[in-house]
């Protein structure tokens, strides 16, 4: 069975996530899920950090995964 992983980029690189995507959910739903719930962190909190994003995350499936940005392909 794969897993299918989701890259929350951002200009920053250390700002840039990647989550593993609920078993439940395709693809699109997974997008408008992250989507939702970071904009709903975006409007509630000003001064939100990742951990706030990542626990909404969590309560819906989605689990953060450590990985290690490579260097730029182009």
């Amino acid at each position: 069975m794969s897993e299918t992983l989701m890259l929350l980029p951002s200009a920053q690189f250390e700002r840039i996530r990647l989550v593993r995507i609920p078993d439940d959910l395709d693809t699109n739903e997974a997008y408008r899920f992250a989507t939702g719930i970071i904009a709903q962190a975006e409007e509630s909190k000003t001064g939100y950090v990742w951990e706030d994003i990542a626990e909404a995350l969590e309560g819906r499936g989605f689990e953060p995964v450590t990985h290690i940005l490579g260097p730029e392909l182009d």
